[in-house]
């Protein structure tokens, strides 16, 4: 059984099917849609943070011609992958899974799920599985963090959070303010600037930017003399090493990748652009996910005068907008509260294993997608440092060659098990940024080593995940206890 139709959902059916011929599935998804990300954000402007070739599917790559593509034309991708495919047949919608009883003795997992619409009580359902696999992301879908804001209440205008946009929301001719810095806040800026009478990006700290052409000139010239097949491996792979190469100049030359980002900003800001106050942060690139910005249109906006930066801290909010810490006062009409998102592992769900309550703080992740003590579960997290769909390809990839191994020993159970007393405990993603600092205590633990240990590195984790050995000293094979009963499986 699936959990989630989005990107790393999808892609997980695509895989059973190539990988787990003859075995049954279902996908539940939670919404009335498929999409995921790319069906729930409707904010202006919305893209990828992250080149296609490398957020797209290994086996089906991505074709257009931008490489930093909009919302749009990913949920089209995803979809037209579904149904390609034939796994859009299989997604029940309106299916929100709650809780996860696992049975060692029948080695199923008995599955409750509430169908009905978001928002409404709607009816418990039963289902069952042998196999769970997790595809739900790791951030709420209901709601998106927004801090109390002092004096909220008194503001005459409109405030709106991107992850509950308003597609009535009238900007043209407005005074906007967007409070943040993130990936949501510089893709929002640029956007809203082109009609909106001007664009404040409020920030409390500056975050590390990087711009990129939306069309990638290398594919370019690829794809005129080669065709796809060998053209997409290519693009692929350069992609994957230049961000490695820039994950890794930041982590061991951080004062080199500072020097070459302020480079960049010199080239596209204007003259005597206070850049040490509005694009300088106090950490080091890749503490945070960097920001990118296709054709360097945030800055682009900022030179126009249509958008314009402030890095300073709310006192309050006031009938016509906000007051700062400073006593500077900006005037505005709408304010966008693009402050993060609130992270949940599992979406939600519920465990228990054979009667015991799973607390999810008190397990720990098995090569990044299994937890320990807890069988035949499996969920899929992409990378903080790159694509998304990268790492969730791989442990699709493994997932099968799991199930593969287990039907061809006999086996009915796989259960990760710590028993190195030596592995120490890390936070399951190591990242400075508020978002994940907020809620990581509620998330499993990662070790100090493997097979424990989160890689963020795509190499390495093509050597352990696609051609590894799925047999180790950390994962227990075994039979159930008691004979099962023939049923027609609802799912793998």
């Amino acid at each position: 059984m699936i959990v989630g139709a989005g990107l790393s959902g999808i892609g997980a059916a695509c895989h059973l099917q190539a990988n787990c011929p003859g075995k049954s599935y279902a996908i539940l998804e939670a919404r009335e849609r498929s999409g995921g990300t790319w069906d729930l954000f409707k904010y202006p402007g919305i893209r990828s943070d992250s080149d296609m070739y490398t957020l797209g599917y290994s086996f089906r790559p991505w074709s257009e011609p931008k490489s930093i593509a909009d919302g749009p034309s990913i949920l089209q991708y995803v979809r037209e992958v579904a149904t390609e495919h034939g796994v859009d047949e299989k997604i029940h919608f309106n299916h929100r899974i709650v809780r996860a009883e696992w049975s060692s003795a029948e080695a199923r997992w008995s599955v409750e799920a509430i169908r009905g619409i978001a928002g409404e009580k709607g009816e418990s359902v039963r289902l069952s599985c042998n196999f769970l696999f997790v595809c739900s992301g790791y951030y709420r879908y209901d709601e998106g963090y927004t801090p109390e804001f002092r004096g909220s209440e008194r503001f005459a205008g409109q405030i709106v959070h991107p992850q509950h946009w308003d597609e009535q929301l009238d900007y043209s001719g407005k005074r906007v303010v967007v409070i943040g810095s993130g990936a949501t806040a510089v893709t929002l800026v640029p956007s809203m600037a082109e009609s909106a009478a001007h664009v404040t990006m409020l920030q409390r700290s500056p975050t590390y930017i990087v711009s990129l052409p939306s069309e990638d000139p290398i594919a370019k010239r690829l794809r005129r003399f080669l065709p796809s097949r060998i053209s997409a491996p290519i693009l692929r792979w350069k992609n994957v090493l230049m961000t490695m190469a820039s994950f890794q100049l930041s982590r061991r030359r951080p004062r080199a990748m500072k020097a070459i980002l302020r480079k960049g900003l010199e080239r596209q800001l204007p003259a005597g652009y206070d850049i040490d106050r509005h694009f300088s942060p106090s950490y080091n690139p890749w503490d945070q996910r960097l920001c990118l910005v296709p054709n360097g249109d945030l800055f682009e906006a900022i030179s126009a005068g249509s958008a314009s930066v402030v890095t300073d801290r709310i006192e309050t909010f006031t009938e016509t907008g906000i007051r700062l810490v400073s006593g500077a006062e900006l005037e505005a009409d709408v304010i966008v509260t693009a402050t993060g998102l609130n992270l949940l592992a599992l979406g939600g769900l519920q465990l228990s294993v054979d009667g015991r309550e799973v607390v999810l703080a008190d397990t720990m992740s098995y090569k990044g997608m299994m937890l320990s003590g807890v069988p035949n579960l499996a969920f899929a997290v992409g990378y903080t440092n790159a694509s998304w769909t990268l790492k969730a390809d791989l442990v699709c990839e493994y997932v099968c060659r799991l199930i593969n191994h287990m039907d061809a020993g006999g086996f009915q159970l796989c259960t990760p098990v710590k028993r190195d007393p030596t592995v120490q405990e890390r936070p399951f993603i190591d990242f400075s940024s508020g978002y994940v600092q907020r809620s990581i205590e509620n998330f499993p633990k990662q070790g100090s080593k493997s097979p424990w240990r989160l890689h963020q590195n795509y190499p390495m984790d093509i050597l352990n995940l696609r051609f590894g050995s799925v047999e180790d000293e950390a994962m227990e094979f075994s039979r159930a206890s008691a004979s099962l009963p023939v049923r027609e499986p609802v799912a793998v």
